[in-house]
């Protein structure tokens, strides 16, 4: 049977992400603090505990890979035009703005897809706390189980 203290510990360790904004990396470190010291007195709690950390390492496994993947487009795109601007004298002063590259599109697509991602982390990390708070167990999607 499951009391409210236990549905409070295990919506606390979803929120505690949240510390991210606050303290670095406190998106790990709030959640397993909350985890080690209160995963003996309950399954329930040992149960969202995993799912928030192994849902914390994913999405910074996603974020490595995204920003792999993305960085060299911004460098390939900030490097292709150097002549952005041609100043010859206070008469002579123009912008060349010229014809995007399509590196711009593919890492603005990709930086709309980090955004994207972000939202959705949010939201999972809300809709997981409103379910524990329910006292219902909660699967993140696109979880890996590192922790089992």
């Amino acid at each position: 049977m499951l009391d409210n203290h236990q549905k409070n510990i295990a919506t606390f360790i979803h929120l505690s992400t949240f510390s991210r904004f606050i303290i670095p990396l406190g998106n790990f470190i709030g959640p397993i603090i909350l985890w080690v010291s209160n995963k003996d007195k309950s399954e329930f709690i040992d149960a969202h505990g995993k799912q928030a950390i192994n849902f914390q390492i994913s999405v910074l496994l996603y974020a490595i890979i995204l920003g792999t993947i993305s960085i060299p487009f911004l460098i390939f795109n900030i490097f292709n035009g150097f002549d952005f601007i041609n100043f010859n004298g206070f008469y002579d002063f123009h912008f060349n703005i010229g014809k995007p590259s399509p590196l711009l599109y593919v890492g603005g697509a990709l930086g709309g897809l980090a955004i994207l991602g972000f939202i959705l982390e949010l939201v999972f990390i809300i809709k997981a706390s409103l379910k524990a708070r329910d006292g219902e167990l909660y699967q993140y999607p696109f979880t890996i189980n590192f922790i089992k």
